[in-house]
């Protein structure tokens, strides 16, 4: 694999979803919890699981509830971290500024 064929594989989300359900496969199978297994420990149904690990399709919430049961959950705080303050100056920075409410629509 080329550097510019990996670069856009981080920034395809389908690709991005084939490497999570692969992984997540692995760690299932690792584990010794068949899919049905995993379908009752989780609450997510077998159809998701199969659909998920072949054509890479799952709601969040599903994925979520997978990994806990896989022992993976932590990884899903590291998403959108938030910001970390070097010094009480950057504190008072950033609390002066006028956060947005919300996106404008375009």
């Amino acid at each position: 694999m080329d550097i510019q064929e990996f670069i856009i594989d981080d920034f395809n989300p389908s690709k991005i979803l084939e490497k999570i359900a692969s992984r997540m496969k692995a760690r299932r199978i690792l584990l010794n919890i068949t899919q049905r297994e995993l379908a009752n420990q989780s609450g997510v149904s077998l159809g998701s699981i199969k659909r998920f690990e072949t054509k890479h399709l799952i709601a969040l919430q599903s994925l979520i509830k997978i990994a806990v049961v896989l022992d993976a959950s932590e990884e899903f705080h590291q998403l959108f971290p938030q910001d970390k303050y070097k010094s009480i100056a950057e504190v008072l920075r950033v609390a002066e500024k006028q956060p947005r409410q919300r996106a404008r629509d375009v």
